[in-house]
């Protein structure tokens, strides 16, 4: 009845409180797509990677050497010993050892050097491992393997060759001609950096860089030169037992043979997102402003609406209202509006990112989950409903007090 009633009334003042509506839509919005691309992205983080127990790299913090190891981002200070890697992988701490080779790309894609230990052992989300949407991992010295998005962007095929450029910059004037690889496998969408970088062998990284007369002798027979590498980026590990993983980091961190740190993922994510909490707080203070300003436009409208609605409050009150039921209709008023405006952003929302989901995969790496029904929404919507129902008060009360008065104006 009392919702019957706040629709008929809302029905009645029809422009204003479309007005209103329009802009608690785009309020809402705001805030929950502050709140949904956070959490999306810190997912989308947290997900590069799994099972991993320790990164080795140069000393450059621990946060620098999770980005270019892990996310691609930024570029190694400086490269570690071969022969440190084959320390490490024959530690007897050590499960398994993938070594990375960074510092070439094509076409704006990284190229990332290792060997099969990464195919085997690699992991991201709930431990997914790695797999081949078509082809097999490289056998030979000049093959690569290419991530989904490398592939769909480049259009790429099994069978095709891709040159390799020096550095990784989008463009370069450095291009290892000489050696293209054909492309043996493409990897299976996984929705973090993997799709977007081209593997090759450890051996191939160091044969497209030697001098013309050693790489023409390669060529012609590729046993001819030898094309161990002398140093490798970093080195990821997987450790027999969780318990050695501070003792083990402690003996790489005192390591008198070679410069080496040792990271553990979990402390470098965390400091990751310590560092973004300043701008995960800005962007929310932004998104609850702006709701607040909202809120304070609908209190505005239904106070503004109270001097129009006396002749309603008073046949109210003569078919048996009561004050009390004058001030609930204005809040069930104020509800329906904030929850039609909160179901109504949530799903302009998801409707949006359904549509541009592949393009922020694609441009930015941001693989974000198009289903807004989620526990963070529902807590955002409750507490913008709280908020709705405290700045509504104060239009409510001032229908009580026009109640009060048609009472007493009844009575004289």
């Amino acid at each position: 009845m009392l919702v019957s009633l706040a629709w008929s009334s809302l029905a009645s003042r029809r422009k204003s409180v479309i007005l209103t509506f329009l802009s608690l839509l785009i309020s809402i919005s705001v805030l929950l797509s502050v709140e949904h691309i956070r959490q999306q992205a810190k997912e989308s983080f947290n997900r590069t990677i799994s099972d991993v127990d320790m990164i080795v790299g140069a000393p450059s913090g621990q946060l620098n050497l999770l980005l270019y190891s892990v996310f691609r981002m930024g570029s190694p200070t400086s490269n570690i010993n071969y022969k440190s890697y084959e320390t490490l992988k024959g530690s007897s701490l050590v499960k398994w050892a993938i070594p990375i080779s960074l510092g070439d790309s094509h076409r704006g894609f990284r190229v990332m050097g290792t060997n099969n230990s990464y195919f085997e052992h690699f992991k991201y989300g709930t431990k997914q491992p790695l797999t081949f949407n078509s082809g097999q991992p490289f056998k030979a010295l000049f093959e690569a393997v290419i991530g989904s998005d490398v592939a769909k962007k480049l259009n790429y095929k099994i069978g095709q060759s891709v040159v390799i450029a020096h550095g990784i910059g989008n463009t370069s004037f450095t291009h290892h001609d000489n050696t293209p690889f054909i492309i043996k496998g493409i990897l299976s969408p996984t929705g973090t950096p993997v799709d977007k970088t081209i593997h090759v062998s450890l051996n191939a990284i160091e044969a497209i860089h030697l001098s013309p007369a050693k790489q023409a002798k390669l060529l012609n027979n590729v046993d001819s030169v030898n094309t161990t590498p002398e140093s490798i980026t970093a080195v990821m590990l997987g450790l027999k037992s969780k318990f050695s993983t501070f003792k083990l980091q402690r003996d790489i961190n005192n390591y008198k043979a070679d410069r080496l740190m040792a990271v553990l993922p979990g402390v470098a994510m965390t400091e990751l997102w310590q560092m973004m909490a300043t701008v995960e707080n800005l962007l929310r203070i932004i998104g609850i402003l702006v709701l607040v300003s909202s809120l304070f436009g609908l209190s505005t409208m239904l106070l503004a609406s109270m001097a129009q609605r006396k002749n309603e409050i008073a046949v109210l009150r003569v078919l048996g209202a009561g004050p009390s039921v004058i001030f609930s209709l204005v809040l069930v008023e104020a509800l329906i509006l904030v929850i039609l405006a909160s179901i109504a952003a949530a799903a302009l929302l998801s409707l949006t990112l359904w549509l541009l989901g592949d393009w922020l995969g694609a441009t930015y790496g941001l693989f974000l989950n198009a289903n807004m029904l989620n526990i963070e929404t529902l807590k955002v919507i409750a507490v913008i409903t709280v908020a709705a129902i405290i700045t509504s008060a104060i239009p409510a009360y001032e229908a009580y007090k026009n109640a009060l008065h048609s009472s007493l104006g009844a009575k004289s």
